[in-house]
């Protein structure tokens, strides 16, 4: 699994993100999740700050985002939180990286449905093409990170990449859509199986058909 300890505090670190601000659009956008909750409640906008923040510094450095532990003590000193609870949240949730990532984050799902369904043959394709689990490509589109359910069991074996989901996936389809990303474009989010729309069985329904066009009342049926 994804090591969860920050990177290293170092002066490197420090000049680089020490000075980190929010952006104006930003801003906007901290503040007004911060409104959404009561009066004494403001520190409950600590994750939708963190992603926010992880973002801004994905668009400066190009890659997918993560957080130096500056840009987490700006978050904290935002919301006037001890920077160790705002870290605690950093650390436990894994849709925070805590240490650089590439253009591309690649996390495969290795829990029993997707392994399975063949993601040990996932991981190996994404190993050869350069990826190495918890560290950046030598050309620095991807990083891989093999991560616990989430949630697509009926379309094992998935990945998510930065924000979208592909399922269904086999080596072959895997290359596809890493290929279409490395050219950038937008590959087809979803179920890589041809034919199938979300997670309805491969083939179409077997029961409950009259289901499918409309909403079909069964209890005269029973």
């Amino acid at each position: 699994m994804a090591d969860r300890t920050p990177a290293p505090d170092t002066p490197e670190l420090r000049e680089r993100w020490g000075s980190f601000e929010w952006t104006p659009a930003n801003r906007k956008t901290a503040d007004w999740h911060i409104a959404k909750y009561p009066e004494g409640r403001q520190k409950s906008a600590v994750m939708p700050l963190l992603d926010l923040a992880q973002r801004q510094v994905g668009e400066e450095t190009e890659t997918q985002g993560w957080l130096p532990l500056p840009v987490i003590e700006y978050v904290a000193d935002y919301l006037d939180m001890p920077v160790i609870r705002v870290l605690e949240v950093a650390t436990f949730y894994f849709m925070y990286n805590l240490k650089p990532v590439g253009k591309y984050h690649v996390q495969v799902c290795g829990t029993t449905p997707c392994m399975l369904r063949g993601s040990d043959d996932i991981i190996a394709a994404c190993k050869s093409r350069g990826m190495v689990k918890g560290g950046v490509s030598e050309d620095g589109l991807w990083t891989l990170t093999e991560v616990e359910c989430m949630g697509n069991c009926a379309t094992a074996p998935m990945v998510q990449i930065n924000d979208d989901n592909y399922e269904d996936l086999t080596p072959e389809r895997l290359d596809a859509v890493l290929d279409a990303l490395a050219a950038g474009e937008q590959p087809k989010t979803g179920t890589q199986e041809p034919g199938r729309h979300t997670c309805e069985p491969v083939g179409g329904p077997t029961v409950l058909k009259e289901m499918v066009s409309e909403n079909h009342d069964y209890r005269g049926d029973w």
